[in-house]
């Protein structure tokens, strides 16, 4: 009863992302749980925090990243906004290496975007009944969290030097310019950078960039 009640509610949600046809995917799955839900659309970061502030939003689905920035940074400020409202974090970005930062940032849930329809069906479910949404992959995070904190940043596995010469990646130098610059041989550099993939478990200078944007202040 309860249940039928709650979905009968208006419930406000604000889908943010910047492709108009994973909104439109998540409204039709929102629409068939939730006839009655009110839906509003952003594309930018920046409208993310302008809707929170102007409309009674109760849920907000965003992305983790947007051509104007990463919504790490703005997780904050619509908590401070509307304490109220619930965040699930819709990403393509590995659930494995970035859900905790988000969940740690103030967002409610994190759900890939390689998820089942079925499974972005219970992540809204849960989000509305619960104010949550732990999936099992969290769950397990927030188990190695407990008993080792340094777990929610994948980059304190990198001995100082590498997360020098990572941020110096990031910041677009070469390995001859960082050979240069911290006075060390190029095929150093190399090595050391074998390690920083190996250790990060990734394959390439993109997805670095994306880990050291998210986990490390430059």
């Amino acid at each position: 009863m309860m249940e039928s009640q709650m979905e009968n509610k208006e419930i406000t949600f604000l889908l943010a992302d910047d492709h108009s046809i994973v909104r439109q995917g998540v409204q039709i799955i929102i629409n068939e749980i939730f006839p009655n839900a009110k839906i509003y659309h952003t594309s930018s970061l920046q409208q993310v925090v302008e809707q929170v502030k102007l409309k009674q939003i109760d849920i907000a689905v965003i992305d983790a990243h947007f051509p104007d920035g990463n919504s790490l940074h703005i997780l904050s400020e619509i908590k401070n906004a509307k304490p109220e409202i619930k965040i699930l974090i819709f990403s393509g970005l590995e659930e494995q290496l970035h859900a905790l930062k988000y969940i740690n940032a103030g967002a409610n849930g994190y759900l890939s975007k390689l998820s089942e329809e079925e499974e972005v069906k219970q992540a809204v479910l849960s989000i509305v009944h619960k104010g949550e949404y732990i999936s099992a992959v969290v769950q397990n995070l927030l188990v190695q969290f407990a008993s080792d904190p340094n777990a929610i940043n994948p980059l304190s596995g990198l001995t100082k030097r590498e997360l020098q010469i990572a941020a110096m990646y990031a910041e677009g130098y070469g390995n001859l310019e960082i050979a240069n610059h911290l006075d060390i041989k190029q095929n150093t550099v190399s090595t050391i950078k074998k390690n920083i993939f190996d250790k990060l478990k990734i394959e390439n200078l993109v997805e670095l960039i994306e880990l050291i944007k998210t986990h490390h202040n430059m």
